[in-house]
C-alpha cells in the first residue's frame, strides 16, 4: 500500500506541474500569484483523487473476497449436498437389491437378479420377517372350480425380453430386475419411488380411465385375458397402463387394492417397453404399497417370470394380437391372494395380512385401462398419451386394445361369468369403452383411444 501511495504522489506533482503551465491565466493575475494557486488548487484536487482511490481499494477489496467466499461456500454446500444424496441412494441400492445367486443381462439393457426365495424383499415386511415362501411344489393354492386350462394365452413361458438372452434362473431364486441409480434419480424423491403420486379416484388428479366393473356382491377374485400393446406416452410424468383392479373398502383413506397387469411408464423404467406389474396398497396409495417388488409384501414363488420386465412380442395395428391372461384369487386354504399369469403361470401371492378390508373379500372387480394427463392443470391442453392401442374402441378387433373372458371368483371358489358388467370412460371424447358378448369370447370390451384429438383438445 505505501508503494501505491509513493507513485500516485509521484504523480501527482508530474501532473500538477503540467497542469499549471498549460493553464491560461487571467489577464489582472500575477503569473507567481496564479501559479502559486494553481499548485494550491491541483495539489487538493489530486489528493483528493489519492484518497479516494485508497479508500475505494480498502473497501472494494473485502466485498470482492465476501463474494469469493459465499460462492466457494455455496459450491461446497452443493456438493455435500450431491455426496449426502448419493450416499442415500447407495443405502436405499443396497436395502432392496438383495445379493444374486445367477445375474442374467437382458438385451432391453435390464440387468436381472436370481435371488434366491428367502432372501427376496417380502420378508423384509415387519408381518413377514422370519417367515419362509410357501414354494409351490410344496403347498399349491387350491385353484377355483370350473377353471380350464384351454385359453391359448402365453402357451410359452418366454414372453418377456429378458428369457430371449437364453438364460433362466435356478431353481430355488426368484428373478428380480435390477433397481439401479438412474432409475431412483428419475423420481421426485428416493421415498416416492416405485409409488403412485396419487389416489386412483382423486377428480382433477389427471388420472383417467376407461374400464368395466362390477360391484354389488362378495368377489375372491377375477380372471380376463388382454392384449398387450406398447402406447405413446408423451413425457416421464405420465404412464399408460392396463390391468384388474381387487378393490375392498370405501374410496377413502381405507381403500385396499390389488392390481396386476402391463403398463408403459417412462419413469419408473426409463424406457417405453410395455412391461408385466404388480400394484397393492392398504390405506388408498398414501403410504403403503408399491410397484412391483420395490417394498416388501409380495412373495414370489416363480423362477421363470421377473415382474417389471418388458413384455414381448406386442399386438400391432391390423396385424397379429398378443394377450395374455390374468387371474387373481383368494385360496380358499390360506386366505393368500394369488397371481396367475398365462395358462397356469402362478407368479406368488400377496399374504392377507397385508390388508385390511381385502383380509375378508373385496367388494368391487374392475377391467380396463388408466392414463396420467400430466399436461390438465399446466397447458389447458390435453395429452396425446395413448391409452390401450391408441385406438378407439369402436374400431375392433386388430386395431382396439381388449379384454375377454371376464369371470369372477365367488364365496365358493367357483369361477362364473360376469353377467352384470358396468361401464366408465371419464374422458369419453379422448378415451372410451364399449362391451360385447359372444360363445367365444364371453363378456368382452373394447377400450382406449389416442387421447388429444379433434373432439379432445
Amino acid at each position: 500500500m505505501q508503494r501505491y501511495l509513493e507513485q500516485i504522489l509521484s504523480f501527482t506533482n508530474i501532473y500538477t506541474i503540467f497542469f499549471c503551465q498549460n493553464k491560461k491565466l487571467g489577464r489582472h493575475q500575477k503569473q507567481s500569484t496564479n501559479m502559486a494557486s494553481c499548485f494550491s488548487m491541483a495539489r487538493v484536487f489530486l489528493a483528493f483523487l489519492v484518497v479516494a482511490s485508497s479508500l475505494g481499494h480498502v473497501f472494494s477489496s473485502p466485498l470482492l473476497s465476501d463474494s469469493g467466499d459465499r460462492q466457494r461456500a455455496n459450491h461446497t454446500k452443493e456438493i455435500q449436498r450431491l455426496k449426502l444424496k448419493l450416499r442415500r441412494i447407495n443405502a436405499y441400492l443396497n436395502k432392496i437389491n438383495k445379493p444374486a445367486f445367477k445375474t442374467i443381462q437382458s438385451p432391453d439393457g435390464d440387468v436381472i437378479d436370481c435371488v434366491l426365495s428367502h432372501l427376496q424383499p417380502a420378508f423384509d415386511h415387519p408381518a413377514l420377517q422370519g417367515q419362509k415362501p410357501h414354494f409351490v411344489q410344496e403347498d399349491p393354492p387350491e385353484r377355483p372350480n370350473g377353471y380350464k386350462y384351454t385359453e391359448a394365452v402365453a402357451e410359452s413361458e418366454s414372453f418377456q425380453l429378458w428369457a430371449d438372452s437364453g438364460e433362466s434362473c435356478p431353481e430355488g431364486t426368484v428373478p428380480i430386475r435390477r433397481t439401479r441409480q438412474k432409475d431412483i434419480q428419475r423420481a421426485s424423491s428416493i421415498t416416492r419411488y416405485g409409488r403412485r403420486r396419487v389416489r386412483r379416484d382423486s377428480t382433477g388428479s389427471g388420472h383417467e380411465h376407461a374400464v368395466a366393473f362390477e360391484k354389488g356382491d362378495e368377489y375372491y377374485g377375477a380372471k380376463a385375458s388382454l392384449n398387450v400393446w406398447a402406447p405413446r406416452v408423451c413425457n416421464e410424468y405420465e404412464f399408460s397402463l392396463s390391468q384388474i383392479w381387487i378393490i375392498s373398502g370405501s374410496f377413502g383413506n381405507d381403500l385396499n387394492t390389488i392390481e396386476a397387469g402391463w403398463q408403459v411408464s417412462p419413469e419408473l423404467y426409463g424406457d417405453n417397453n410395455p412391461r408385466f406389474f404388480t400394484f397393492w396398497t392398504t390405506d388408498a396409495y398414501r403410504a403403503t404399497g408399491c410397484y412391483n417388488l420395490l417394498c416388501s409384501g409380495f412373495i414370489q414363488t416363480n423362477n421363470k417370470v421377473a415382474i417389471g420386465a418388458a413384455i414381448s412380442p406386442t399386438s400391432s395395428y391390423n396385424g397379429r394380437q398378443f394377450e395374455i391372461g390374468l387371474m387373481v384369487w383368494k385360496d380358499p386354504k390360506h386366505g393368500n391372494w394369488w397371481l396367475e399369469l398365462g395358462s397356469g403361470i402362478l407368479v406368488g401371492y400377496w399374504p392377507a395380512i397385508l390388508f385390511s378390508h381385502l383380509r375378508s373379500h373385496a367388494n368391487m372387480i374392475q377391467f380396463g385401462g388408466e392414463i396420467v394427463n400430466s399436461r390438465s392443470s399446466s397447458s389447458g391442453l390435453h395429452t396425446s398419451t395413448q391409452m390401450g392401442s391408441g385406438h378407439f374402441a369402436q374400431q375392433g378387433f386388430g386395431k382396439a386394445a381388449y379384454f375377454r373372458n371376464l369371470q369372477r371368483v365367488d364365496w365358493d371358489n367357483n369361477l362364473l361369468p360376469i353377467t352384470n358388467l358396468r361401464l366408465l370412460a371419464d374422458h369419453s371424447n379422448c378415451y372410451d369403452i364399449t362391451q360385447g358378448r359372444n360363445n367365444l369370447w364371453g363378456t368382452y370390451f373394447y377400450y382406449g383411444g389416442p387421447g388429444r384429438n379433434v373432439r379432445c383438445p
